[in-house]
């Protein structure tokens, strides 16, 4: 993995329609999962109660919360792309988000994105990103969808 390097508008423009790269692999241990759990109150069994994940879930193993999953997005999306140059970065929106398939404890997911679109609003630059989380060894990604950043480069 490398990671890419935007300065200005006009570099990440460059990359408008392309895919900007994978991140790592990063494991959703059960640990996690339960700090995810405690942190948001969402404490549903099949997160968290392994035993009775094991025995009544149709997945048989306890799974990460979809936010969680989510949740990560900033810390992988860190290792794709580093903006430099930039004031703030704000999270404006998520677009078209479906969780697909759910993430069984132990396993391993990580962020493929790319540059859907680029605008210049007045000095601030709204980045559309269209972006998948993959779970090592699944058909199926565990997320998709559209998210928006907006950035404020220095002049």
């Amino acid at each position: 993995m490398s990671t890419v390097i935007i300065n200005s508008f006009e570099e990440y423009k460059t990359y408008e329609g392309k895919e900007l790269g994978t991140s790592d692999y990063l494991e959703i241990s059960q640990e996690r999962i339960q700090n995810f759990a405690d942190a948001t109150l969402d404490h549903q069994w099949i997160h968290l109660d392994q035993e009775k994940a094991a025995a009544e879930s149709p997945f048989k193993t306890t799974i990460a919360h979809g936010y969680l999953t989510l949740s990560v997005l900033p810390y992988l999306w860190g290792q794709v792309v580093e903006v430099r140059n930039n004031k703030m970065m704000v999270n404006y929106g998520i677009e078209n988000l479906k969780f697909i398939s759910p993430v069984p404890v132990d396993s391993k997911i990580r962020l493929k994105a790319g540059l859907k679109s680029i605008v210049n609003l007045r000095g601030v630059s709204k980045a559309v990103l269209n972006i998948t989380i993959e779970v090592e060894g699944q058909r199926k990604p565990a997320l998709k969808g559209d998210i928006v950043f907006l950035y404020h480069f220095n002049n």
